[in-house]
């Protein structure tokens, strides 16, 4: 294998979430979740795996952690340390970095968590063995990810259907990191203690159509597939249509439900 696809795929990545701030508001409530799910507690060392605009890692500081956040898009990074300044937080380390590669010691931190971000590296194996080598043992791995078939897994698997095949080798579907029999493979016997929980996040929108403007200005897999699909106004309007459908099933007095999975484990 080659490292090539991987490479240019990660330069996508690092341009169409560059715009994900405006997002990041309806994550702010499920970052807490993550936070007290985990268990953070004053004086740990955690990393914020796919930090984005830090909401995970500046929700871990004022928790008392002692706190690292790595992301793949300097754009990001530089908004969650804006977001760190206006907090009063200036002892946040950011730092870019992918998390297929971390640029951390083994067992460097008690926490890893990671908030709907380590779904989107191409190769699980390689992003569970790198978030595994930089936790120490008896250190806690927890995250939130998209069930398959909820409305973000349903929302995937329809953009997967309108984008072109991806060339070899293929990054996994993140919806897949939603299905808590996968996850239980990826983690393997490295791991003791796994528990599941559920959770919801709600986002206010006046139509699901605003909704999809939302997402497709700021969401990184639909600001691709908009790229993608530019030059083909007929295939764009049937996508619109058919993702305006799955999201009115979620809509209810102007809030989009968006339920996801937690997971919690123990690094043997």
């Amino acid at each position: 294998m080659t490292s090539d696809s991987f490479d240019a795929f990660k330069a996508t990545q690092r341009q169409v979430w560059k715009s994900f701030a405006p997002l990041a508001q309806a994550t702010t409530p499920s970052a807490a979740r993550l936070v007290h799910f985990a268990g953070v507690r004053p004086g740990q060392k955690v990393l914020d795996v796919g930090c984005g605009t830090g909401v995970v890692a500046i929700t871990a500081r004022r928790a008392g952690a002692v706190v690292t956040g790595v992301d793949l898009t300097p754009a990001l990074l530089a908004v969650a340390k804006e977001n760190a300044t206006i907090a009063g937080l200036d002892d946040v380390v950011w730092k870019e970095g992918d998390v297929e590669s971390l640029p951390f010691a083994d067992g460097e931190f008690d926490m890893v968590l990671s908030q709907f971000a380590h779904i989107f590296a191409p190769r699980p194996e390689v992003a569970v063995k790198e978030m595994l080598r930089v936790l120490k043992r008896g250190g806690v791995l927890a995250f939130h990810t998209w069930p398959p078939e909820l409305l973000f897994g349903r929302v995937f698997a329809l953009i997967s259907r309108y984008m072109p095949p991806a060339p070899d080798p293929k990054p996994a579907p993140p919806g897949q990191w939603g299905d808590p029999t996968i996850v239980l493979q990826r983690l393997g016997t490295a791991v003791r203690d796994v528990t599941f929980d559920r959770g919801s996040q709600l986002t206010p929108a006046l139509s699901p159509q605003h909704y999809r403007h939302q997402l497709e200005q700021s969401g990184g897999p639909m600001v691709r597939l908009l790229q993608t699909l530019k030059d083909d106004p007929a295939r764009l309007a049937q996508f619109r249509h058919e993702y305006d459908g799955i999201v009115s099933e979620y809509f209810d007095r102007n809030l989009v439900r968006q339920d996801f999975l937690e997971t919690r484990a123990i690094k043997v």
